[in-house]
């Protein structure tokens, strides 16, 4: 199993690419901690994995709020003992172009996609160090690489944010052996996005950005995630791992 013996917390988790995550690291050996707001789907996947055999644990993350992480990071430890893998996953989108976004849109884009990384680094990092390294997977974006007219600009700006702040914290905890990598997905078939993708005229448009012709499915890039969160990479940080179909080819 590629995740033996680790211990992993995924904001985020209890659907779409974060619960893909879990289930997932829970096949290749993880104890798997989903922390989010959404209490009864969290609930729900924390009962799956169980179900399967697995050790899961639901705890109720803010991510915009440094004591729900910090207890989140709490109840990892005092269920598993440690933490050896940090998955930043939770994101949500809103507002359009920069003039047709209020402040109040701007704030709470980058207050759960960027600040919610930031504040997750700050309460896991402590950890890692107890346990000699880890390895943290930053969820971001092929739109935190290239921008689009038509999209979210809060989204854009706050996955642009994670990835460098990705490379940031990587260069600072390199000699920890705390490893830091950005996932950026292209267009995925989750939750988040499935109110744009069933508009056939936004799908036609964002697949006509990917040159294999289709959106993304969770477990593509899980896999991706998996293989950071793995002793497989031990030799990558501060890397971003595009899995966008060839979005960014163009």
């Amino acid at each position: 199993m590629r995740l033996d013996g680790k211990v992993a917390i995924i904001s985020g988790g209890a659907r779409g690419i974060g619960a893909e995550v879990a289930r997932l690291f829970n096949r290749e050996g993880a104890r798997v901690v989903i922390g989010d707001i959404r209490e009864d789907e969290g609930q729900e996947v924390e009962s799956e994995i169980i179900e399967e055999g697995g050790s899961c644990l639901y705890v109720r993350l803010d991510v915009t709020s440094s004591s729900s992480w910090r207890h989140a990071i709490s109840s990892t430890v005092n269920q598993f003992g440690k933490v050896d893998v940090l998955v930043n996953n939770a994101g949500t989108s809103e507002g359009g172009t920069v003039e047709a976004t209020t402040v109040e849109q701007w704030q709470r884009v980058m207050d759960v996609n960027a600040k919610g990384v930031f504040l997750g680094m700050k309460a896991a990092v402590p950890e890692m160090r107890k346990a000699g390294g880890g390895s943290i997977i930053n969820i971001a974006s092929q739109l935190g690489l290239v921008g689009v007219a038509d999209g979210s600009t809060p989204y854009q700006a706050s996955k642009g944010a994670v990835r460098l702040l990705t490379k940031s914290a990587a260069l600072q905890y390199a000699e920890e052996g705390i490893r830091v990598n950005s996932v950026c997905p292209g267009p995925t078939l989750t939750p988040m996005t499935e109110a744009r993708f069933s508009d056939p005229e936004l799908a036609g448009r964002s697949l006509s950005g990917i040159p294999l012709g289709r959106f993304a499915q969770p477990d593509d890039v899980a896999y991706g995630v998996l293989y950071l969160a793995s002793d497989e990479s031990s030799f990558v940080t501060g890397a971003d791992l595009l899995i966008d179909g060839g979005w960014t080819a163009r």
